[in-house]
Order: C-alpha cells, then sequence, then structure tokens
C-alpha cells in the first residue's frame, strides 16, 4: 500500500493531452477502501481528462455513492475474473492487501486486463515468481507501484554518479522515522502482520511504508533485477504489539560491491523527511525521494514526476515504455524474501519507550540518520535495544542465542558463541565464562594455537614452562552476516592476530531443524582461509608435550553445574576411553539431557572432558600439528534432547538423521 502522494508533472499532462487522443481506457480498480481511495482521486483526475473510464469496483464491501462523485456508477462485484470479463476493462488496479497480490494478479492478467499493482507487488518471492510467470505467459503489462521511481531525480543522479560527480561510489544509506499510531496497526486483518491464513503477508516498515526507499537506493545503484543483491542482513524490531517489525534495517551486498543501508523505523515522533545519501568517494548526494529534491553540496535541484497510471496508458495506448515493469522490482523481492525469512522482530523493551498517539522510541530519527551516515546496522551503533545477538528457533521456540560482538576481555581470546543452548524443553545445556576455565564461551570455534596467536583464551602452554600468560591472544571479529533466517545464517568473520592483523578469514554456517523424535539438530560448519603469504601452523597443547590435551577446533562447553556426566560412544564408556579416539559419534549426559555430536566429512580424533568439566569437540591438531597452506572445512552436528537417553536411543537418533 502506497505513502506517497505522487503529482503528475507539467511533461507528463501535456504528453497525455497532446499524444494520447483516443477511446478512454476502461480501468476497474480492486480494492476501494483504504490506499484505493487515492486511486479514485486519481481516476477522477483523468476521467477529467477524458483518459479514462471507471467500468468497475472489485471490493469485499459495498462501495459508497459519494466516494464514486464524478466517476459515473461502475459495475461492482467481488469476482475480479468475472468483473473484468463483463466490464471488457484494458487495465486492473490492484490496491487488495499483500497477501492477495500473486492471485487476484495473476486473475486480472488472465482474465486479459493489464495491471497496475501496488507495492509491494508480492509477500514472497514464490508469489512474485507466479505473478512475473503469468506476464511472460499473456504478455500484458505489469506496472507496479513505486510512484518515486517515476521521478526525473533518479536518472537525474544515476548521471551525476556516472559522470564522476561525487566519485566512486561506496555505498548508500537511508533513513527513515514516522509516526503512526495504534490504529495504523489494526486498520485492517494483515496489517502488522508477517503471515495471515499460512499465507506470506511480510508488512513492515521496509516492505511498506519505506519500500520507496528501498527502491529508489536500488534504482539509484542500477541494481534492479533479480540476483543484483548478494548478500542480505536483516535486523527487525517492534515496539508495538504486532507480529511485524515497526522498526528495522537491513544491509544489501550488490554484485557491483556497493553496499545498501536502511534503518527505519515507524516509532518517531513525528514525521521527518526520509532520504538516502549516496556516498562517494569525492563526496555525496542526498535524494528526499518523496519530494524529487536532490542535494549536491549546496546545490539542490527539484524534479518532475511521471504518474504512473498515465504512463500505463501510454504503454497500451501507443507502446511508450513502461517505467516501473515487474522485472525492475526483482531485486526489491529479494529483500521482501530475506526479510520474510528473518527471524521474528525483537521486542523492544517498554524501558526504552514512550507513549504518545502512538509507540515513541526517543532519539529514533537522529539514531536512523547516523546509520544512514555510516553505512551501519543498529546494532553496531550501541543501541541498548539493539544487542549484537539474535536467537536461533526450531519450530517456533528459540533454542540458542547467537553472541557476534560479545564484550569480553583480551585474556579470554574474545569471539563470537552460541549462548544459552537449551533442550526444547528449556534446558540449558551450554556454559559460558565458568568460574573453571572463564574463557570457555557457550558453543563456537576455538584455537590453542594458530602461527603462535592464541584463540583458545587463557594460558598458552610453552613446552618446558607449561601453561603461561602471554600476551598472545587474537580476536575473532565479526565482519557480516551474509544470510540470516529464523533457523540459521551464514556469516564471515576475521581472525586477528594481537597486533590486530587478519591472519585467517572465516565463513561460519549454523543450521537448526527439528526432529520427529522430540529433538533438534545443531549443524555448525565453519571454512578458515590462510590470509597470510605463509603456512599457518595449528598446534594444540597435547602437540607442545601436555598429553592428552588436543583441544582445538569445534567445542561445546556444556554446564559444570551437570550431575551424574557421563560420556560414550557405540563401543566404549568414559573420558579415558574417548579422549583422542575417532569414533563416529560422542554422546554425552547430563541429569536430564544428551547432546550426541557426530562429525560430518572428516574424522578428526575427540577431544573429551568429564570429570573436570564438561566439554566436547573433534581436535584438529590431536598429536601433530596441521600446516594450513589454504584452507580447510569441519563440519560437526549435534543432537540436543531432553532427557537421559541410553546408547540405542542415541543409535536410533543418529540412524534417524
Amino acid at each position: 500500500m502506497s505513502e506517497l502522494a505522487s503529482e503528475s508533472s507539467m511533461q507528463s499532462e501535456l504528453a497525455s493531452e497532446s499524444s494520447i487522443r483516443t477511446e478512454p481506457v476502461r480501468v476497474v480498480l480492486a480494492g476501494v477502501h483504504g490506499h484505493g481511495r487515492w486511486h479514485l482521486d486519481n481516476l477522477r483526475r483523468l476521467t477529467g481528462w477524458g483518459l479514462v473510464r471507471l467500468v468497475g469496483l472489485c471490493d469485499v464491501r459495498p462501495v459508497a455513492a459519494e466516494l464514486l462523485a464524478g466517476l459515473g456508477e461502475p459495475d461492482q462485484s467481488g469476482d475480479l475474473g468475472a468483473l473484468i470479463g463483463r466490464t471488457g476493462a484494458e487495465i486492473t488496479i490492484l490496491a487488495t492487501p499483500i497477501h492477495t497480490h500473486a492471485y487476484l494478479a495473476t486473475t486480472a492478467l488472465r482474465a486479459g486486463s493489464h495491471l497496475l499493482l501496488e507495492k509491494p507487488p508480492a509477500g514472497s518471492l514464490d508469489d512474485y515468481e507466479q505473478i512475473v510467470e503469468a506476464v511472460r505467459s499473456t504478455g500484458l503489462a505489469c506496472q507496479v507501484g513505486f510512484q518515486g521511481l517515476g521521478s526525473d531525480a533518479i536518472p537525474f543522479l544515476r548521471k551525476v554518479i556516472a559522470d564522476g560527480g561525487i566519485g566512486r561510489v561506496r555505498g548508500i544509506g537511508i533513513a527513515g522515522a514516522w509516526e503512526r499510531p495504534a490504529s495504523y496497526f489494526t486498520r485492517a486483518r494483515w496489517a502488522g502482520r508477517r503471515r495471515l491464513g499460512g499465507i506470506a503477508v511480510t508488512d513492515g516498515a521496509l516492505t511498506n511504508p519505506f519500500a520507496h526507499a528501498v527502491a529508489a537506493a536500488l534504482a539509484v545503484a542500477e541494481a534492479e533485477q533479480l540476483g543484483a543483491v548478494t548478500e542480505t542482513e536483516v535486523e527487525l524490531y517492534r515496539a508495538n504489539p504486532i507480529e511485524a517489525d515497526d522498526t528495522s534495517c537491513v544491509r544489501l551486498r550488490l554484485a557491483t560491491g556497493i553496499e545498501i543501508t536502511a534503518a527505519v523505523s515507524l516509532c518517531a515522533p513525528g514525521r521527518t523527511e526520509p532520504y538516502l545519501i549516496v556516498h562517494g568517494e569525492a563526496g555525496s548526494a542526498t535524494l528526499y525521494y518523496t519530494l524529487d529534491e536532490v542535494h549536491i553540496g549546496q546545490t539542490r535541484t527539484s524534479h518532475a514526476r511521471t504518474d504512473l497510471l498515465e504512463n500505463l496508458i501510454a504503454h497500451v495506448r501507443t507502446g511508450a515504455q513502461l517505467l516501473v515493469p515487474l522485472a525492475r522490482t526483482g531485486a526489491f523481492m529479494q529483500v521482501v524474501e530475506a526479510i520474510r525469512r528473518a527471524p521474528d522482530p525483537e521486542p523492544i523493551p517498554a524501558r526504552f519507550q514512550e507513549q504518545a498517539a502512538g509507540r515513541v522510541l526517543p532519539g529514533i530519527a537522529d539514531l536512523t540518520a547516523r546509520s544512514a551516515r555510516r553505512l551501519a546496522l543498529y546494532s553496531e551503533l550501541d543501541v541498548p535495544w539493539a544487542p549484537a545477538e539474535r536467537a536461533i528457533q526450531v519450530a517456533g521456540r528459540e533454542v540458542a542465542r547467537y553472541q557476534w560482538k560479545p564484550d569480553l576481555p583480551a585474556t579470554v581470546a574474545p569471539r563470537p558463541y552460541l549462548h544459552p543452548v537449551c533442550t526444547l524443553g528449556g534446558v540449558e545445556v551450554s556454559e559460558t565464562g565458568p568460574a573453571d576455565h572463564v574463557h570457555h564461551l557457550g558453543v563456537g570455534v576455538a584455537i590453542a594455537d594458530v602461527g603462535g596467536t592464541n584463540f583458545w583464551g587463557g594460558r598458552t602452554f610453552v613446552p618446558g614452562l607449561g601453561p603461561a600468560w602471554r600476551e598472545d591472544h587474537g580476536t575473532q571479529r565479526h565482519l557480516r552476516f551474509a544470510s540470516r533466517t529464523g533457523d540459521g545464517f551464514v556469516e564471515h568473520l576475521e581472525w586477528l592476530d594481537p597486533d590486530g592483523v587478519a591472519i585467517l578469514r572465516e565463513e561460519r554456517r549454523i543450521a537448526v531443524r527439528s526432529l520427529t523424535s522430540g529433538c533438534w539438530t545443531l549443524d555448525f560448519s565453519f571454512a578458515l582461509t590462510n590470509l597470510t603469504d605463509r603456512p599457518l601452523t595449528i598446534r594444540s597443547s597435547a602437540t607442545k608435550g601436555r598429553a592428552g590435551a588436543g583441544y582445538g577446533g569445534f567445542f561445546w562447553r556444556a554446564p559444570g553445574s551437570a550431575e551424574h556426566r557421563s560420556v560414550f560412544t557405540a563401543d566404549v564408556r568414559g573420558e579415558e576411553a574417548i579422549n583422542g579416539s575417532p569414533a563416529p559419534w560422542v554422546a554425552m549426559c547430563g541429569p536430564n539431557w544428551t547432546l550426541i555430536f557426530r562429525q560430518v566429512g572428516s574424522s578428526d580424533p575427540w577431544f573429551v572432558r568429564i570429570a573436570e568439566y564438561p566439554g566436547v569437540g573433534p581436535a584438529l591438531a590431536w598429536q601433530n600439528p596441521l600446516v594450513l597452506d589454504d584452507s580447510l572445512t569441519r563440519q560437526v552436528i549435534t543432537f540436543v534432547a531432553d532427557g537421559r537417553l541410553d546408547r540405542d536411543r542415541v543409535n536410533a537418533l543418529v540412524t534417524e538423521r
């Protein structure tokens, strides 16, 4: 549903009056209430010019006569296909709820009508592709109602960039902060919803009211086709008691290497004019897309805008080029799909809110502006309600939290980790910073020695000396998420030595899924790439002379408070028998939980502790150092189950997987 009040340019009016002197185009409007009223006003204007005749209205409610002043007595029906057939409508304007777009758009096209489709085109990429196929198979036109893409400001700004006016583009930052009363989210059944009746709605700040901003940024970057966006990071929040987001941000990485960020909210104390900043190496340019203004330094230029219905009429009558064909919104739909698949919005605690006509987040306009300037997400701007952590869910139930920017002392080798991790029954099965080993951080990747840098934390084992404190601790630094969904993510990190020099690059993939047996699995894989110009040697303390201490790689620290701990494989039981063995799987039990670890694609010896503390992980360098010339990849699948399972039940679970 559109938020822009589009004005036709003088050039558009002259072109319409001079070149489209034929019978009025027969138009059906589907979805009259809500934003459909704006379309009624526009149809009234174009009817006065003799360009259109409203022949039909499709809505679930009768349309009052007073709304139709100057528009005659159009046919009314709840059956869009039949209505188009009766009236011979050449154009259908579709301004219905988002989740109805795919069905009604394909209905209109297959009934023989061109289409003006309100944004967003659909609530999911699958729905969008249904419309794409209908356009292809019918050969009819589909114009998408991104009115700002009819503005001359966008080609003007593209030319400024192409001519080198601001130098090479580094990125584009979007800022938008509007106010919305509580009634905005209850105005319709679909408002503020992510899904309805099993169908994707994907309503939200970025996909609906500020969709124009995202579309404009993609247009300025000339990255509008499907596939133009290669990576998407999404952060969704909500202050209102709704299912969708009212405050959100996104970072897009384009195939060209340009990054786009958008930080928006519907929880401002008042409206501020949204904008996007194009950051160039030699300057910047700001587009106020609702005003069709471009600001470059002290120079401000205003630009004309073409009404999209007028343009569609010209296309139907004279073959004029469509301004916003469906294909031009493919990259935008990639963003919609990423938001649809993202974890549900995190609620913003009441202590960070104020109450007015709607929920207010103090300082939100300044926060979105900071994001646009720095090309940063909320979690990167030290916002108290946007910590650098995210829930991971199985079947709608939170089972873990990922901390990707923990505030930790150098001596623990700071790194991202999962904690708390829980069974489906809510039993916690991870531990971080325990007194016995404060550098044990939940579930993650830690290595005792990579080319002389300690990425495990704590003391370093020195041959002939034993464990000793040294200033050799490294850091794993989060760079970005390539993707994030409710059940996992792909993350890029770099491993820094004590001087801050990146020596390794990591791609980390985490995915969870539910099993029919009532437990869930954590699929954790990582790929390490050597960034130096020399081989990097990976060592454990065992390779330096400390017997049995082969730890290093994926590592799971379980709760030290758990009593009656045990560990076993398919063949043996106990720490001494398993530590250093290459068993296909290892199971660790507490009083009311079981963890089962299985390697995929490798058979490293297992490092196991159960008596001193409970911890498990495959050892990259158990007895001999591992020399890393290029890269290595490891994958571990962990079964997380309630209850204390026996060997037969564990075997059954591993087989089920």
